[in-house]
């Protein structure tokens, strides 16, 4: 009978174990003979575990909202979507651009944009990917009937030329500086998307290592290795994500056994009782995660810049980030992380509650005789990190007289309740922050949700000019330039309060092998992960 490659390496070691074990006296030829042939009928016909046989688990803290590369939006989403579908070019390890469907790319007067598209590719459904998918993907997007969140970020787009089936040009209204980052977005077959378009999302086909199997809602979505993908088939024959809101259940779930992975899925306080255990390994990376709190601009409260304020200093980033995360987060003081290009360090508001007391004193805030100047709603996930964060933030505020009820939500709700504006503080984070053009998306005053991500409803003339000069300007000193002076604006105005660079920390069987983890958290790297766990 046939054996998979994990199995024959199975066979192989079992027969090497059992052998070693064979002690046969000289002479004993028929003994011999006999026991030789029971030992390889033994080999042969013991039941052998092949990789189909069971799933690499990977458990998630909540559920993708979106699988279509068209919707996707929140993290888990787009991670899951890199290993479904290839794009045009893709993010490294070190957040340098790099080829994957293109082989190479040209750009002329920084308006055109030609791609070459590699010839190996197919779609899951065995059709070749060529020129008109790729421009079928995009011109979808930017469809009006389609919806897209990502539709704005195309519009600079004014042509899309296909030349031959292996060549695509973007020929773009002016320049702009982001758009090798932004073209990075997963490609769908045009013969499907196009007949079925109201089905595609819950038919997903792509040509990324894994294809699709089901999503069985808030549970598990299930993925099969790609044989015919042009980066090499991986060695995971089956990748299940388990959707597992609660904490404890997790962790009891990976102590049995029944995880193999877990990435930023866990509290941090659990990181000791899980270095200890033989089983387990745990590897550790700085990543570009930017958690912050954010406000509804449009309450009459929240709009004061002098309450944003007195919030900023009631905060103790620095107790939050050492006691609660154990020192896998670092206080941030601003979006980008210190490594970044465009990172500048602005102004610090730092801990200082009696600060924060006489700024609301000087916004006529007064405390009542329960020492209480107003109360405010704080909006989260059902995340018990989230959560913990929200009850230390929660008793912070009561400090300087400021009443807080939190109200968590299961996932799908909470978030949309935050893109449309239903709240008046919330906590989120913001993964994969690579270009600073992601000022424009959440604070110019016309990417408020369905346009963008300016959830907070920020207006501000000089950010709306420095980001949309930030966006035509390719010389990366002149962008900087312009970014440190959106960078000090917002540090001053506070639609965000800056709160932490988490770093990423993955748990993991021993027997997983080639693991790496990505500054932004991506999953790529589990097409490479070999795992004989026997």
């Amino acid at each position: 009978m046939g054996l998979s490659a994990r199995a024959f390496r199975l066979f192989v070691v079992q027969c090497r174990m059992f052998s070693g074990h064979i002690h046969l006296k000289p002479g004993l030829f028929f003994l011999r003979a006999s026991f030789i042939a029971l030992f390889f009928t033994t080999c042969t016909l013991a039941p052998l575990p092949t990789a189909e046989d069971k799933p690499f688990v990977v458990a998630l803290d909540s559920a993708p909202t979106q699988l279509d590369p068209r919707f996707a939006t929140d993290a888990y989403s787009e991670r899951i979507d890199h290993l479904l579908f290839s794009a045009l070019v893709k993010v490294d390890k070190e957040g340098e651009i790099v080829p994957d469907l293109a082989e190479r790319w040209e750009i002329k007067d920084n308006t055109r944009y030609t791609f070459y598209i590699r010839k190996d590719v197919r779609f899951h459904d065995g059709h070749s990917l060529t020129s008109e998918d790729v421009r079928y993907t995009y011109e979808s997007i930017l469809d009006e009937a389609t919806a897209s969140p990502h539709k704005k970020t195309y519009e600079i787009i004014k042509r899309i030329e296909t030349p031959n089936a292996t060549t695509i040009s973007f020929i773009l209204e002016k320049p702009y500086a982001p758009f090798l980052v932004d073209i990075g977005r997963g490609i769908i077959p045009k013969h499907i998307a196009e007949k079925n378009p109201d089905q595609f999302s819950s038919r997903l086909v792509g040509s990324g290592p894994f294809s699709f199997v089901s999503y069985e809602l808030d549970h598990a979505v299930e993925l099969r290795a790609f044989p015919n993908y042009f980066g090499g088939k991986p060695d995971i024959q089956k990748l299940l994500f388990r959707i597992i809101p609660e904490d404890s259940t997790r962790l009891l779930e990976l102590s049995k056994g029944n995880i193999d992975l877990l990435q930023n899925a866990f509290p941090p306080d659990a990181i000791p009782r899980l270095q200890q255990d033989p089983k387990l390994k745990i590897e550790i990376a700085p990543s570009t995660t930017y958690s912050y709190l954010g406000f509804n601009l449009s309450d009459p409260v929240l709009k004061n810049k002098l309450v944003r304020q007195a919030i900023a200093h009631a905060i103790d980033k620095e107790k939050i980030t050492k006691y609660i995360f154990r020192g896998f987060a670092i206080p941030a003081n601003n979006l980008l992380t210190n490594q970044h290009w465009a990172h500048v360090t602005t102004k610090e508001i730092v801990y200082n509650p009696q600060r924060g007391s006489q700024l609301l004193d000087e916004a006529k805030f007064l405390p009542d005789s329960s020492g209480t100047r107003f109360r405010l709603t704080y909006k989260t996930s059902q995340n018990e990190l989230s959560r913990r964060v929200a009850e230390v933030i929660q008793e912070q505020l009561s400090r300087i007289g400021i009443a807080v009820t939190i109200k968590s939500y299961e996932w799908g709700t909470y978030y949309s309740d935050i893109k449309s504006g239903n709240f008046q503080i919330f906590s989120l984070s913001w993964v994969g922050v690579s270009d600073p053009d992601i000022y424009y998306d959440l604070f110019h005053s016309q990417s408020v949700p369905p346009n963008g991500s300016n959830r907070v409803r920020y207006q501000n003339e000089r950010i709306d000019h420095l980001v949309e000069e930030g966006r035509v300007i390719i010389d990366r000193d002149k962008r900087k330039i312009i970014y440190k002076e959106v960078q000090e604006i917002l540090a001053e105005e506070l639609p965000y309060i800056n709160l932490w660079h988490a770093q990423n920390v993955a748990v993991m069987k021993k027997a997983v092998k080639g693991y790496t983890l990505y500054p932004d958290g991506d999953f790529i790297s589990l097409k490479e992960v070999r795992f004989y766990d026997f």
